[in-house]
């Protein structure tokens, strides 16, 4: 994640140094850098998501005494984020192999790493719900 992420932000900072209005980006470098910014900024939702549901998780610890299969909510949370992490960034290298060494690679990648942040921000939203 953060390599990719590094990867990312590097081909933002080689562009020209202009404005960029990503609601027109024709060129292939104004697609790539943001692309780049869509993943931040689902990056950064996820993010504040995580500690919400983090969280939710501890509280549910706390009030309960049982552990399914060894695990606490919060350590199974874990595990599953780590995971989750790995097979994203590994999924988004093969999306982006189609373009290897073009320069639409790193707009594939990025598209794939935001659509798959987005969505798993949404699956530890839908984590979060009352007893």
């Amino acid at each position: 994640m953060i390599l990719t992420a590094l990867l990312l932000m590097q081909a933002a900072a080689q562009a020209p140094q202009r404005a960029v209005d990503c609601t027109d980006a024709i060129t292939q470098t104004d697609m790539n850098i943001c692309a780049a910014r869509e993943y931040e900024a689902a990056d950064d939702t996820m993010n504040t998501q995580w500690k919400k549901t983090l969280a939710s998780m501890q509280k549910r610890d706390d009030a309960n005494t049982s552990r399914s299969g060894g695990f606490g909510y919060v350590a199974a949370l874990r595990a599953s984020q780590r995971a989750w992490l790995t097979f994203r960034d590994r999924q988004c290298v093969l999306e982006g192999g189609r373009y290897a060494g073009g320069s639409m690679q790193p707009l594939e990648r990025a598209t794939c790493l935001a659509k798959l942040t987005r969505a798993r921000t949404a699956q530890l939203k839908n984590l979060i719900w009352e007893n």
